[in-house]
């Protein structure tokens, strides 16, 4: 698995947004968590507002570790001593003002390379999913009118029928039509009496 594969997997939805947590950007950094979190408090003014960063609630948190298939980090308490921060791709982005080292530097270009690539995914999936649809919708229109069709032509042929059905019977009476009897003919001419 690549780089870019390794950091989308750690990309979540979370209220509408595509986030990462800090537990995870602080294993791709390669420092703790703690330290993580301190340099994002000693720099909040670079954090603020939700469109940046934003702290998981209890319930978040909880349906969030049902669908981790990774394993979340705890402390040596037993647990989490704090909620995690999730950063959008602009605080992760703000994170590389703040951590200013050769491997902060290359992780963050990857993360952002994984963000992006992930906005390409989107944007392609949601495209040709429109596209689908519109393939669809144009199909059952083709249906629905070919359906119809079959029954004006299935109309027509019975009219049709019913037409042909009627001539053959004005035929057939006229081909077995019964002499009527005539009087017979008085000849024409001279008669000899005999």
């Amino acid at each position: 698995m690549n780089e870019i594969t390794v950091i989308q997997n750690k990309i979540y939805e979370i209220r509408g947004q595509r986030v990462m947590l800090d537990f995870d950007l602080a294993a791709l950094y390669r420092v703790e968590t703690k330290r993580l979190k301190e340099a994002i408090r000693r720099n909040a003014e670079r954090f603020e507002g939700e469109e940046f960063m934003f702290e998981l609630t209890e319930q978040e948190y909880d349906r969030l570790k049902t669908d981790l298939r990774t394993q979340i980090a705890s402390s040596s308490w037993g647990g989490r001593r704090y909620l995690p921060f999730a950063l959008t791709e602009l605080g992760v982005a703000m994170l590389s003002s703040v951590l200013r080292s050769n491997t902060a530097i290359m992780i963050n270009r990857a993360i952002m390379k994984a963000f992006v690539a992930m906005r390409n995914y989107i944007a392609t999936t949601t495209t040709v999913t429109a596209e689908l649809a519109e393939i669809r919708a144009k199909l059952a229109l083709l249906e629905r009118t070919d359906a119809d069709n079959a029954e004006a032509i299935g109309d027509l042929s019975e009219d049709m029928r019913k037409e042909f059905d009627t001539i053959y019977d004005a035929i057939a009476a006229l081909s077995v039509r019964i002499p009527q009897a005539r009087p017979p003919r008085r000849p024409i001419g001279f008669k000899r009496q005999g």
